[in-house]
């Protein structure tokens, strides 16, 4: 069962401390695109000591083409294909904050994954404020359309179910700055025990 928190409530105040976490420590972050898992994620690592990778930026590291590029040159399902084996091999590496995309939770594998081998983190956002974030972004395949606040309207509606089945903690990001976000989730994960209280 996960646990739901609102950015709205705010976070712990204080000087930014580095978290004590164990070396093997893994933390993995999901929601729709927008939402701020690869900021969040870069400044979760920085916080803890442990490495941040981004898996839409693994493969294309690895394919040596863009999201954008894989999604026209092999369709969606061949994009999920890589997506899937790269989420394998990353969530048994230890010492890790994962940022993961939108769309990793569509497959079973990659969530099975994801769920038993590290802390998921959910971040949640309205489709009306990730519309507004990326009203200037044509880098997203799935945003190419007349109406990208209908499109995540729809996203958000297939995908919600998922990502809170995957997460082990849901934040409501709302609209705070990202290293009031960032507290927030480190917070909560220290509350839960996942990682240490920050010295």
């Amino acid at each position: 069962m996960n646990r739901g928190v609102s950015a709205a409530a705010g976070a712990a105040g204080g000087p930014h401390r580095p978290a004590a976490v164990r070396p093997t420590q893994r933390i993995f972050l999901v929601g729709l695109m927008g939402a701020g898992k690869t900021t969040v994620g870069r400044a979760l690592a920085q916080r803890t000591g442990l490495r941040f990778v981004d898996s839409d930026h693994e493969i294309e590291r690895r394919s040596a083409m863009s999201v954008k590029e894989l999604f026209a040159t092999e369709g969606e399902e061949g994009f999920r294909d890589r997506e899937q084996q790269v989420i394998e091999e990353l969530t048994l590496q230890d010492g890790l904050v994962l940022a993961t995309g939108g769309g990793a939770v569509l497959r079973e594998a990659n969530r099975r994954a994801l769920h038993e081998r590290g802390t998921v983190v959910y971040l949640r956002a309205a489709p009306e404020e990730l519309a507004h974030r990326m009203r200037n972004d044509r880098s997203r395949p799935l945003l190419q359309g007349r109406d990208p606040r209908a499109r995540l309207r729809e996203l958000l509606r297939q995908r919600e179910p998922l990502y809170r089945d995957v997460a082990h903690f849901v934040i409501e990001t709302g609209r705070p700055s990202p290293a009031l976000l960032t507290q927030l989730v480190l917070t909560q994960l220290e509350l839960a025990g996942v990682v240490g209280a920050r010295r």
